[in-house]
């Protein structure tokens, strides 16, 4: 109770008052584990998100680089071309190619982490709704990420595998699209219109200087987009660290425009990175002292199977927006595996409505892919833009269960 406590209180401080939630957030940790559960400094420090700190940091320092040499400006002039001027279809061509990169096996933050950048790019250029675009970066990774041959859908089939049930693989994957592709078509028609948060002139992005400074660089683009189909290349094909390769990609484009790339770690998002990580040290601090489990065993206790079905939805929804999919995943499933060999819920249905509701709400700031939407937002007052996703994942959390288990759960049991 004390933890969840500090959790809500420190959430509401630091959305209400102008000081960073990260740092309310590892005082927290630090008071609450030690005082509360018990925890040694090493247990604690155990929780830092070291590989998320390195892909944000990696990512937009990359993307930082390729933005000071214009070479993001050449990306995003082949991507009107693309769309032939429509520049409103831009958001569905990032949600399809989000879709196809996780279908076929790439891990979900990392197709975020290579498309994030660019359509942020894009929507700060063609004055599109930055949150639109980003949450539909997220759905398509979501969209494409159960099916079977994706790291989440042969995680989930593989769990179930090992139990008596059975889950047909096309089923969890259809179930999963459909649901995203519902929620990114809403996110387009009722917040495509909506004016994005600007920030002063000052605070807008890269100063305007930069763009009489591009001429006669197109070796160090051409060596820039080198740089990134290496990085995804290495992410995708050999399942490296995107994080690591895109330092060393960003380290290797300074060394060649050392005057002009100079101001480039500027544009790395300190203020998100303190953020998730503090939130997210706090969060492993909860899981490792089992409050987590504690709360999906409450959950998984109280109702009949119906009932019971719905509050593990909103369970996964809510630990989800502040943890890691793939552990709530893995800690869920074999809780409602008891349950599905006690009652007529449907095996297909109830686990495919547990995974969308652990992955639909990774639009959270606190989640690697919303802290990647976050951290790359360009002309937009930051502080109001945090309060847009977080608004955005707030609505997902109160509603997404419930249409999840009104779609998945409800009509097969």
């Amino acid at each position: 109770m004390i933890s969840i406590g500090a959790l809500l209180v420190m959430f509401v401080v630091g959305t209400v008052l102008p000081i960073n939630l990260g740092i309310l957030a590892f005082v927290a940790t630090f008071a609450v584990g030690t005082a509360s559960l018990g925890l040694t400094e090493d247990q604690i420090f155990e929780g830092f998100p070291a590989d998320l700190f390195v892909t944000i940091v990696g990512v937009t320092y990359l993307f930082s680089i390729a933005r000071r040499n214009g070479t993001i400006d050449l990306l995003v002039a082949y991507g009107v071309r693309l769309v032939r001027g429509k520049v409103a279809l831009l958001p569905w061509v990032l949600f399809l190619v989000a879709a196809l990169l996780t279908a076929f096996g790439t891990f979900t933050p990392a197709a975020v982490a290579i498309l994030v950048p660019i359509g942020m790019n894009f929507a700060h250029r063609y004055h599109i709704n930055p949150l639109v675009t980003g949450m539909m970066v997220i759905s398509g990774a979501h969209a494409g990420a159960f099916s079977p041959i994706a790291v989440s859908g042969a995680l989930v089939l593989g769990m179930v595998e090992d139990t008596r049930l059975h889950l047909a693989p096309a089923t969890l994957f259809a179930a999963s699209f459909a649901i995203n592709f519902v929620l990114s078509l809403l996110t387009f028609l009722l917040l495509r219109n909506r004016r994005a948060p600007l920030a002063e002139p000052d605070e807008a992005g890269t100063p305007a200087a930069d763009s009489s400074e591009q001429a006669g660089t197109n070796w160090r683009q051409w060596l820039t987009i080198a740089c990134l189909a290496a990085l995804v290349t290495g992410a995708l094909a050999f399942d490296l660290e995107i994080g690591f390769l895109a330092l060393g990609a960003g380290a290797l484009l300074a060394l060649v425009d050392m005057k002009r790339q100079e101001k480039a770690v500027e544009g790395i998002s300190w203020s998100t990175m303190l953020l998730v990580a503090g939130m997210m040290t706090y969060i492993a601090m909860l899981e490792r002292a089992g409050v987590i489990e504690d709360i999906s065993r409450s959950a998984a206790g109280m109702g009949t199977p119906l009932l019971v079905a719905l509050l593990l939805c909103f369970t996964v929804a809510i630990t989800s927006a502040f943890a890691s999919s793939t552990a709530i995943l893995t800690a869920i499933i074999p809780i409602a595996v008891p349950l599905l060999l006690s009652s007529h819920l449907s095996v297909a249905g109830f686990i495919a409505a547990l995974a969308v509701c652990t992955t639909i709400v990774d639009t959270s700031p606190f989640s690697t892919n919303g802290a990647l939407v976050l951290s790359n937002a360009r002309g937009v007052d930051a502080r109001r833009f945090y309060r847009q996703v977080i608004g955005y994942t707030g609505g997902i959390v109160a509603f997404g269960p419930i249409v999840a288990w009104g779609a998945l759960v409800l009509p097969w049991s």
